[in-house]
């Protein structure tokens, strides 16, 4: 392998880390070596950092975090329905906007540096869980989607909360089944998808944690990519083999049907 920065590929993955500022002088100096020879990296780099900008003139920090600090606790209305009220509202707009906009973006502010361990935690644990049970052809799932009602049930009673199978027929993913795993520190559930092309992707949740307000994230593990996100209420992970955007675009459409 040449040790010249100038050849040495750089994955996405490090450019994101470059434009997030997370990167080491030494790595960053790499990446800026390779961005003047690749110019249409460069042209990535500047592009993801205008949505990052778009992102920060939208919501400043300092108001995000002003707003999230003053919304009152859901009241509940029909058993396991929560009744969002405006600013709750305003706060999943806010985090719709970072995944649909900034892509890899972390929500500044609002979800606290000591997070990231557990945010860790979750993605492996998800990556696994995908690339263990989706090359399955017998026994992909445990329970099949023709006896939704009950995985449904069994995987809410098991986790200790109300669990709904989003549904991704509007991006032609259909339901194949789920099944119940051990976490790191309880329960997890796993719903599994799959297209027409026969490429499948997974939906992995945990219960959350109190007083956490839901921030996305992007990771990549060779050719799998997943979002990610946490709230009080429950952790949720998107895998699957696909484009970043159709990724962002999913787990925006989850975020939609669970608020």
């Amino acid at each position: 392998m040449s040790n010249d920065p100038r050849t040495d590929k750089i994955e996405e993955a490090t450019l994101h880390a470059y434009v997030d500022g997370q990167l080491s002088p030494k790595e960053r100096a790499r990446v800026e070596a390779w961005l003047a020879e690749h110019p249409e990296d460069g042209a990535r780099v500047r592009e993801w950092r205008h949505q990052n900008a778009a992102l920060e003139a939208l919501f400043a920090t300092s108001e995000a975090e002003r707003r999230v600090a003053g919304m009152a606790r859901p009241q509940t209305g029909a058993p396991g329905r929560p009744l969002w009220g405006g600013a709750m509202r305003l706060a999943a707009a806010l985090v719709l906007v970072a995944i649909g906009i900034g892509g890899g973006w972390l929500t500044r502010g609002i979800m606290a540096p000591d997070r990231g361990a557990v945010a860790e935690i979750l993605v492996n644990e998800a990556m696994n869980a995908h690339l263990i049970y989706t090359p399955e052809v017998l026994h992909p799932v445990e329970v099949a989607a023709s006896n939704e009602d009950h995985l449904i049930s069994w995987l809410s009673k098991r986790l200790g909360a109300s669990l709904v199978a989003p549904d991704l027929s509007a991006d032609g993913f259909s339901l194949i089944g789920g099944r119940l795993l051990p976490a790191d520190d309880g329960p997890a559930a796993q719903f599994m998808y799959e297209n027409e092309a026969g490429s499948r992707l997974t939906v992995y949740v945990r219960v959350g944690t109190p007083g956490t307000l839901a921030a996305f994230r992007f990771e990549t593990r060779g050719d799998v990519g997943g979002v990610y996100w946490q709230d009080e209420r429950l952790r949720y992970a998107v895998i699957g083999s696909l484009p970043r955007a159709e990724l962002s675009s999913i787990a925006t459409e989850i975020y939609r049907q669970m608020i």
